[in-house]
């Protein structure tokens, strides 16, 4: 009896929680809007739209894996299961947004140089995109599967 009414509290507190996470990811995806805005704006009044617009575009990136971490939160109240594919597609977005923003942070330094600029680094992002690309493609290809066997 006291174990079932245990359960049954942590249960309801884990549901809690939930509910804050998907808030708390609510009010970061304003922030991220917010921040969006302000980069470009701040970007244009300096007359470096082209460099600006592509460090905006990171913050983008962020909101579009908070995005994916909504809609796993979501799917995580209706049914309490998470889906392995939501860490594989925040893991790429992560990836994606480093290839994208790191050649504008080099083309962006004061001395011009790209000095900062490592082929072998990129390289190896170019290799992790690939890596989760063919993980994802595998638990995509496999999920159907999985869930017409749940039914």
């Amino acid at each position: 009896m006291f174990e079932q009414k245990l359960i049954n509290s942590m249960k309801n507190f884990n549901q809690f929680i939930h509910v804050l996470l998907a808030l708390a990811l609510g009010i970061a995806c304003i922030m991220v809007i917010w921040d969006f805005g302000a980069r470009a704006i701040d970007a244009w009044n300096a007359g470096n739209a082209t460099s600006g617009f592509f460090h905006a575009l990171g913050s983008l990136f962020i909101l579009w894996t908070l995005s994916t971490l909504i809609s796993a939160e979501m799917h995580y109240l209706q049914t309490g299961r998470t889906s392995v594919r939501v860490f594989v597609e925040v893991a790429m977005i992560s990836v994606i947004r480093e290839m994208i923003v790191q050649p504008v942070q080099v083309i962006s330094t004061p001395d011009g140089s790209g000095a900062n600029f490592s082929p072998l680094h990129y390289g190896l992002l170019l290799a992790a995109l690939l890596v989760i690309g063919v993980v994802y493609k595998l638990i995509s290809s496999s999920e159907p599967a999985e869930h017409a066997a749940n039914k």
